[in-house]
């Protein structure tokens, strides 16, 4: 397992991060313990969670997640983990947090009332990342940025990160915390994969110029990179055959990874990753790891045997020819998630 630096932070991580989002719901306790041990036992030293955490989002289990990731890190030494977790601020389109009765605003009520109830349930009295979970773009930065800031200080959090936020909302915040003086975000967490290379067209350079590092998630895209969706297939128990089914916004991002143009160039990658030797989720996932902006790449599972194929990532480099022949097929199918 290779490490990188998170931004230009102290913060050093395994380059192989387990999310948890799916803990407490599709995954039961016992599973996700299991899930935990194996990914610390093959190196993995970076864990994310989220208040919002299981998905989908749901009143009866929401905070379940931090809680059984709070219930196993008792069990290994906290200074060898490098734990996240996020405030939820305003999902926006895909999902609407159940916290605070969906009152999620970035402003410092919030984000004191949601790190004081994630330290509890996960057990510690210290966050390694403390991310925004979805950006807002209407409560003043500033007011966001002084309010983490105040947590840095206090010891509660030691760096700060946003998720799925843009460009002009990277670049808002870098100023704003540098305008109050106060410590600004040093990761971005945002959806990037084979299937999903927007990043690289304006978020890339802002990483660059900025020290901030990338962790993406979603690099199998939702499973639609292991080709178990290709020929129409729906498996059971699968997230997005759950979504399909259940409607209105968790459809409409299904059908966002789920259809005719992911399906393709899935399957075009997998047969890439075939001819180098590669299980197409190992492809993917070492595709992800292997750009100068990642730190390191969030991966999902719900069962202990789709650890291997992602563990085997670790140390594999894809070679030019192999990079050059996903070039020509993103340039062939392009931005087939829209």
């Amino acid at each position: 397992m290779q490490h990188r630096r998170l931004g230009t932070s102290a913060i050093v991580v395994s380059d192989i991060c387990m999310g948890t989002m799916t803990f407490g719901s599709q995954a039961d306790e016992a599973t996700s313990l299991r899930i935990l041990d194996m990914s610390y036992d093959a190196g993995i030293n970076f864990f994310d969670t989220a208040e919002g955490y299981p998905v989908p989002p749901d009143v009866k289990w929401v905070g379940r997640t931090e809680e059984i990731v709070g219930k196993w890190l008792k069990t290994k030494p906290r200074d060898a983990i490098i734990l996240a977790t996020k405030v939820s601020g305003p999902s926006h389109v895909w999902f609407k947090s159940p916290k605070r009765n969906g009152m999620t605003a970035l402003d410092r009520h919030n984000i004191i009332k949601a790190v004081e109830e994630s330290l509890q349930k996960l057990g510690t009295d210290y966050i390694d990342l403390y991310q925004t979970h979805w950006p807002d773009h209407d409560t003043p930065y500033e007011e966001t940025m002084e309010t983490l800031d105040e947590l840095v200080r206090a010891g509660k959090v030691r760096i700060l990160g946003c998720s799925n936020e843009t460009s002009w909302g990277l670049m808002k915040s870098i100023e704003a915390a540098k305008t109050v003086g106060a410590a600004r975000y040093q990761t971005i967490q945002n959806n990037f994969s084979l299937n999903n290379r927007r990043f690289e067209d304006e978020l890339a350079q802002v990483c660059r110029k900025e020290g901030v590092s990338l962790i993406p998630y979603s690099p199998i895209g939702g499973g639609v990179l292991a080709c178990k969706y290709s020929g129409g297939a729906r498996p059971d128990g699968a997230r997005f055959s759950k979504y399909l089914e259940m409607g209105g916004r968790q459809a409409s991002m299904a059908r966002r990874f789920v259809n005719d143009k992911s399906i393709e160039s899935a399957e075009r990658f997998a047969a890439i990753a075939r001819e180098h030797g590669l299980d197409p989720v190992t492809f993917a996932v070492a595709w992800s790891k292997q750009h100068d902006f990642v730190a390191s790449t969030i991966v999902g599972v719900t069962t202990e045997e789709q650890c291997a194929p992602i563990f085997a990532a670790a140390d594999v480099v894809l070679s030019d020819e192999a990079m050059k022949a996903v070039n020509a097929v993103s340039r062939e199918i392009m931005y087939p998630m829209g």
